[in-house]
């Protein structure tokens, strides 16, 4: 068996590309279904191309989105250097709902309420503010 993909539900299809391009995923393709009327990008952290997220955007719209339908749980990347992804997000808008104070862990989300795990490569950095002191935001 092999690993292919994860898939989620976007409502706003360049927001939510946007979102991934700032955690550092790229799109590497595409497919769009006239008939369909759907649009499926992948994308995927460079290097690791075989390992994507699949954004499905619908073209007529989904209501049911954003929710907080968390069925699949959430997708999880490891980063280079968690507090400085966590600062680019947060300076780019993103709300940090479970900070790293651990310097291991951050969850946030999507612009369609999707649960994003940060988890730091190799040993957990240093305690650090702001984050050591930073609560929660929100749910996670």
């Amino acid at each position: 068996m092999k690993y292919l993909h994860t898939m989620v539900r976007v409502k706003d299809l360049e927001k939510s590309m946007a979102f991934f391009e700032l955690l550092g995923l790229k799109e590497t393709r595409r497919h769009e279904s006239e008939g369909g009327r759907f649009s499926l990008i992948f994308m995927a952290a460079p290097g690791n191309e075989d390992c994507p997220v699949e954004l499905t955007y619908n073209w007529d719209g989904d209501e049911g989105l954003p929710s907080d339908g968390r069925h699949f749980g959430h997708l999880a990347y490891e980063v280079e250097d968690i507090y400085a992804l966590c600062q680019h997000l947060m300076d780019n808008g993103v709300t940090i709902n479970r900070p790293p104070r651990d310097g291991h862990m951050a969850f946030v989300r999507s612009p369609d309420n999707i649960s994003i795990e940060l988890l730091q490569k190799g040993a957990s950095l240093a305690p650090a503010e702001p984050w050591a002191s930073m609560e929660n935001t929100g749910h996670w």
